[in-house]
């Protein structure tokens, strides 16, 4: 049975337009698959560490990238980024990174392509090094940042999202 999903974008908006994006990616089921927490710290296991190097990888394999606050947590990401620069007409050709840290071949215009890269590469790496499947939700949570206010306390949400982890109905255990 073939289900018709609703999107979860703001409709009609473009998702390649320069701008701040807060972005939240949780993994499969929030199964704890990248570390843990200890006294609103957190500690991270290999595949979190491999998680923060794909994440900080982004500016380089897209140069239309700041990378601004982000944080890996046991079983989800958040971060924000800042697309800048884009030219429709611009030719891009896709960088070449470490062999033990490549990207999938994806040429990242969008936040929807940029987030689908950073994706498969975790997930790659998950199912050859730790042989689980499915690392990911479907999909992934964003938010299009409107001002410094927002921005703000987004960056703060952040920022202590670790300390805040045992408060957390959402995501915590």
């Amino acid at each position: 049975m073939i289900r018709n999903r609703k999107s979860i974008r703001l409709k009609g908006y473009d998702y390649s337009k320069q701008g701040l994006y807060f972005i939240t990616i949780c993994c499969h089921n929030r199964e704890h698959l990248f570390g843990e927490i200890l006294n609103g710290t957190f500690l991270p296991g290999e595949a979190g560490i491999i998680a923060q190097q794909y994440w900080q990888q982004i500016p380089i394999i897209n140069r239309h990238v700041i990378l601004h606050e982000f944080v890996v947590m046991p079983n989800h990401l958040h971060g924000i980024l800042e697309l800048v620069g884009v030219q429709e007409t611009e030719p891009i050709e896709p960088i070449e990174t470490p062999k033990s840290h490549q990207f999938q071949k994806i040429i990242p215009r969008s936040i929807g392509s940029i987030t689908r890269g950073f994706k498969a590469s975790v997930t790659k790496w998950a199912r050859n090094n730790m042989g689980i499947e499915t690392v990911w939700q479907r999909n992934y949570y964003e938010h299009i940042i409107r001002n410094d206010q927002s921005y703000i306390m987004i960056s703060e949400y952040i920022i202590n999202n670790p300390a805040n982890w045992d408060k957390d109905r959402f995501y915590g255990r």
